[in-house]
């Protein structure tokens, strides 16, 4: 069995260290340029996307839980970023839209507002995403005291709670 400093256990620790540490500073990014934290700009994002989009479509684009999203959601439009509209189809059903603060503020995104590691991971060659989708299941299995909850928890959100 390796040591827990192994020089291999330590690149790669250092690997996930670049990978945290990125997404900090793009999420920081994301919040000075536009005064919003990186989840909430992802829904703007995925709003404008596809408008009149409804919340469980949103939450999962977003891989997270519905009513994490509605949470969100419900704080955009009370800050005046979103709009809940009725869809003309079905009167019944409520949509979102971008208000205008909302286009104004995504137009001050500096990139994907779902971050650099999905942007990162959305660009490999799928062999070398199933062959690390399988590894970290792995490390994961090895994890003591894992929470499979923070699976469903936006990265921006939780690089955000840390600091």
């Amino acid at each position: 069995m390796k040591t827990p400093t192994s020089s291999l256990s330590l690149e790669v620790l250092q690997q996930f260290r670049v990978i945290y540490g990125t997404m900090r500073q793009y999420f920081r990014l994301i919040e000075q340029c536009c005064g919003l934290p990186g989840s909430q700009m992802w829904i703007l994002q995925e709003v404008e996307r596809a408008p009149a989009i409804g919340v469980t479509e949103l939450a999962q684009r977003l891989g997270i839980h519905q009513s994490t999203c509605s949470q969100l959601v419900e704080r955009l439009v009370g800050q005046g970023y979103l709009e809940k509209q009725k869809t003309a189809a079905d009167r019944r059903r409520v949509g979102l839209v971008l208000a205008a603060s909302g286009r104004d503020v995504i137009a001050r995104l500096p990139g994907p507002a779902e971050g650099v590691l999905p942007a990162a991971l959305a660009g490999l060659p799928e062999v070398a995403l199933k062959t690390l989708n399988i590894n970290l299941a792995e490390l994961i299995s090895h994890l003591q005291d894992r929470d499979e909850q923070f699976a469903r928890i936006p990265l921006a959100d939780m690089v955000r709670d840390a600091e």
